[in-house]
């Protein structure tokens, strides 16, 4: 199966959850460039679940549209756990959504560092009652299946998440 046709299966089983439960999502993307809202927004009715999205593609923007700290992508990197986890608490913050995803991560093909190669990508799933769980990944292939990959994988946790 190609990557469309994954994420178009997974985007669609999430919003049928979603739908089911009355539960709106908010999305903190970087690498993905709002894929995964996209992905989601493809669905006919997704309006009555998919709250809002946030493209926070530079540390800047995951400061200042997200309130993730300085500390902690000077410290951690913006590739991290910590910062993940900031962004999808984050993206419940400034949202009216009852469950956030975020993503974040080096799609190559350069900005590989020491321990985070191309295709690193970490993520969190953040409920409003407070749980945040965050997983990072090491996904294979160019910048594109790299990014595809993380909307599958940040799609997945969410279902596992409901």
């Amino acid at each position: 199966m190609r990557y469309d046709e994954r994420i178009e299966d997974v985007a669609h089983e999430l919003g049928l959850r979603l739908a089911e439960r009355g539960m709106r999502l908010a999305a903190a993307e970087s690498c993905t460039g709002g894929w995964l809202a996209k992905a989601v927004t493809d669905t006919a009715g997704s309006s009555a679940w998919f709250e809002r999205g946030f493209v926070t593609y530079s540390n800047e923007a995951k400061q200042d549209m997200l309130g993730v700290h300085e500390a902690t992508l000077s410290h951690h990197g913006a590739v991290s756990e910590a910062a993940v986890r900031e962004m999808a608490e984050g993206a419940l913050a400034n949202s009216r959504a009852d469950i956030g995803v975020s993503i974040s991560g080096i799609a190559g093909p350069g900005g590989a560092t020491p321990g985070k190669p191309v295709g690193t990508v970490w993520m969190a799933w953040a409920r409003r009652d407070g749980e945040t769980l965050a997983r990072g990944f090491v996904f294979e292939g160019d910048r594109e299946a790299v990014r595809a990959q993380a909307v599958i994988a940040a799609c997945a946790g969410l279902l596992d998440l409901l």
